[in-house]
């Protein structure tokens, strides 16, 4: 649990104690491969810390198609945010894409540390404006960068991707069909 440590510790100041009594309501979990951390239509009560592993979050439209929305790998928080602070069910899933362990937050951990903890507003804050930066950043890539640039920012910001989800996830992901993808990646060699 030290890399969760260290990235509350990098967000916000925090003593020993509120550290110690934050982190005896986490614990860790590890998931398999394909493995769903947290499904559609369920109502959600945790926010994960990835620490080792890369996570997918999902959609189905009304065809029944799977769309990836978004990836976390790790030393990243994830979950489907809205459905935890509205307290309402769930439209995504989050799916493990290798053998994932992560930190769970339960939502009892995160009451706690809005409550009792100096800075615990502000982390809260700090998490929610970076989830808030990424997804607002991602629509506005998704109209206004071509797919080449879609694809070259999505390997600054996933590092080794290819090796790690199949091709075409990172298609859905980009908008794009798996041919297209296959096109830009012999256009860049």
């Amino acid at each position: 649990m030290i890399s969760l440590k260290n990235a509350i510790e990098s967000m916000i100041e925090i003593s020993q104690k509120e550290m110690d009594t934050f982190m005896s309501f986490c614990y860790k979990k590890s998931f398999k491969k394909k493995g769903i951390l947290s499904d559609d239509d369920k109502f959600i009560d945790e926010i994960y810390f990835i620490e080792k592993g890369i996570l997918r979050v999902k959609i189905i439209d009304l065809e029944g198609t799977e769309h990836t929305t978004h990836f976390a790998i790790e030393n990243q928080f994830i979950a489907d945010y809205n459905a935890f602070l509205t307290q309402q069910k769930s439209r995504y899933q989050l799916e493990a894409m290798e053998n994932t362990d992560v930190i769970v937050l339960p939502r009892k951990a995160i009451e706690w540390g809005y409550k009792n903890m100096s800075n615990g507003q502000k982390m809260g804050r700090i998490i929610a404006e970076y989830y808030f930066v990424y997804m607002d950043t991602r629509i506005q890539n998704l109209y206004t960068l071509s797919p080449i640039e879609r694809y070259r920012l999505m390997n600054e910001i996933f590092p080794n991707i290819h090796n790690r989800v199949p091709q075409h996830m990172i298609a859905s992901y980009l908008g794009i069909t798996p041919i297209h993808l296959s096109r830009i990646k012999k256009q860049l060699l």
